[in-house]
């Protein structure tokens, strides 16, 4: 019996094994995913880092408003109306959440300095380590690519500030050309493309090296590099509670290296209910466009996304994706703040039609849920409903979605391994209610009668 025939004739008994009656939960007071039913989280730590704001107390009733995002005591919406299409902005946050103030002019050069200086990869890593068994999941690839780094680390396990700072700074550095050669690598290897790769450019931002490196002439639009670097702004950081920064944090309290704690993170964000949201959006937008292909024809598209809830289209799931949030109701400031730059993109690219049928999305979507859903508070757009569109109009594979939200996250992450590793002296351990029943042991000869000594 090979391992597939195996694993799918004990499928039921591991399934019966591991199930746990749903009442349980409840009984126990257990907060299931760390929330509770109104899918507001279990306070498990605090912080200087972010914040994230949906609703407000008035008259002892919590009232849900339009939702803010601030880092290190800013507002990100009045952060991105300052780089407006007019600078670059990720470098200053990277600096921002770090280092925990806003850069003066000569901070902020220094910083993307050193930032350009590391950008490059150990002698032939490229070659031995990326191209060596290319993978079409380029998170995947990222993930061996950083444990294979700690390898080139003389100080890999030294956990003092000043080694972690430089070790995050490091990969900060090397995210972009992990992700795009990974990417590169399975494009020649698995789908028979031309091999390219393009060195960074150390004196240019993160968003402009994104897209130098990713296309075969180097060549971009300002805006282009400006919307990119908008969306890598706002995907930076998002809160300790989110699933790979207490990824970040559960590891970190464990007294791992960086390395680790960043292949964690990676592991964690790149699953379809983190980091991957984006990637269902798109595959639905498509399905949309196939059944709906007049977006003009508002009626038959609001028939069709009522149909996508109720488990009569698409996957079937019931879910409209890139609507909803864990946190957000009334809106989600990124997702805000995004469409602006997704409405001048669109604009350049002759893209009007498409953004007409996201808007129209945008609106239609949560009055039908609202009418065919029991819902605990309001559902909007979040970031993902934008995030994919902005990546297809730029040109960037699907295969990389999930990984440019990771070259904007580890500057979040990196935060939170330093504050953790600061302020945090005991290893993250909550607590589990064993409903096991106890059993009297039964020696092997009794359970395998035809055994002989």
């Amino acid at each position: 019996m090979n391992v597939k025939e195996y694993s799918k004739l004990y499928e039921p008994i591991c399934r019966k094994a591991d199930e746990v009656d749903e009442n349980l939960y409840e009984q126990y007071g257990v907060k299931r995913g760390l929330r509770d039913k109104n899918g507001k989280g279990v306070l498990t730590g605090v912080t200087n880092i972010s914040k994230i704001v949906s609703s407000k107390i008035e008259d002892g009733k919590e009232i849900q408003i339009d939702g803010q995002l601030w880092y290190r005591g800013y507002n990100v919406i009045d952060m991105v109306k300052d780089f407006g299409f007019k600078r670059f902005g990720f470098e200053e946050v990277a600096y921002l959440l770090l280092f925990g103030e806003l850069p003066t002019d000569d901070e902020l050069i220094d910083f993307r300095q050193v930032l350009g200086s590391l950008r490059t990869l150990p002698t032939n890593f490229t070659r031995d380590v990326i191209m060596k068994a290319p993978s079409h999941d380029i998170m995947n690839s990222m993930t061996k690519s950083v444990l294979t780094l700690s390898a080139y680390d003389d100080n890999v396990s030294d956990l003092s500030i000043p080694n972690v700072l430089e070790q995050c700074l490091r990969l900060i550095s090397e995210f972009p050309m992990l992700a795009v050669y990974g990417y590169n690598a399975y494009s020649h290897y698995e789908k028979d493309e031309s091999m390219f790769i393009h060195f960074p450019d150390p004196t240019i931002s993160t968003a402009e090296n994104v897209l130098r490196l990713l296309r075969p002439d180097k060549e971009y639009t300002q805006l282009e590099a400006q919307v990119l670097d908008a969306a890598l702004v706002l995907h930076a950081e998002h809160g300790g509670g989110n699933n790979s920064a207490f990824t970040t944090r559960v590891v970190s309290s464990a007294g791992s290296d960086t390395y680790s704690v960043m292949a964690a993170a990676l592991s964690s964000l790149k699953g379809p209910k983190h980091g991957g949201a984006n990637l269902k959006v798109m595959q639905m937008m498509e399905d949309i466009r196939a059944h709906v292909p007049d977006y003009k024809d508002k009626d038959r598209l609001r028939d069709y996304l009522a149909k996508i809830v109720d488990r009569q289209a698409f996957d079937r799931m019931g879910l409209i994706y890139g609507m909803g949030h864990a946190i957000y109701s009334v809106s989600d400031p990124r997702a805000r703040v995004l469409r602006r730059f997704v409405e001048k993109l669109a604009a350049e690219k002759h893209l009007d039609d498409e953004f007409e049928l996201y808007a129209s999305i945008e609106k239609m979507a949560p009055e039908i849920i609202a009418e065919k859903r029991k819902i605990y508070k309001g559902v909007s757009a979040n970031v993902d409903f934008f995030s994919g569109f902005v990546y297809s109009m730029l040109g960037i594979p699907i295969e990389l979605y999930t990984p440019i939200f990771a070259i904007a996250r580890i500057v979040g992450w990196s935060a939170h391994r330093i504050e953790e590793l600061i302020n945090v002296d005991k290893i993250i351990r909550p607590a589990y209610r064993s409903v096991m029943a106890e059993r009297e042991y039964t020696r092997y000869e009794l359970r395998s009668p035809h055994t002989t000594d």
